[in-house]
């Protein structure tokens, strides 16, 4: 699982946002040794509802990524991709579990 702390509580005035933006640098660099494989996304959606996909973590971009994820509907199946920010990983409103913590 991929998880960080915020911003320390002893960060002196005027460097808070350095060190957010070198924490968000730090999961930007997790995920890119990631690309292309396995990855499971748990979505806080809000009003105790959880959302869970697994896909392929197929690009990452300087302040968000893309997941592919393959869907089966009833007659048709398809794939959608979806957007996170690094922030939200930072935030926990998206949490990770990375391809050396699934089973296949």
């Amino acid at each position: 699982m991929l998880g960080y702390l915020c911003c320390p509580s002893s960060v002196e005035e005027g460097s808070e946002r350095v060190a957010a933006k070198s924490v968000l640098e730090d999961i930007k660099k997790e995920l890119d040794s990631h690309v292309g494989e396995k990855i499971r996304v748990k979505a806080n959606k809000g009003r105790k509802k959880v959302d869970e996909k697994e896909g392929i973590l197929e690009k990452t971009y300087p302040h968000i990524f893309i997941v592919k994820i393959e869907e089966e509907h009833l007659s048709e199946r398809g794939e959608r991709r979806v957007s996170y920010s690094y922030t939200d990983v930072l935030t926990e409103t998206v949490e990770l579990i990375l391809p050396e913590s699934l089973s296949n």
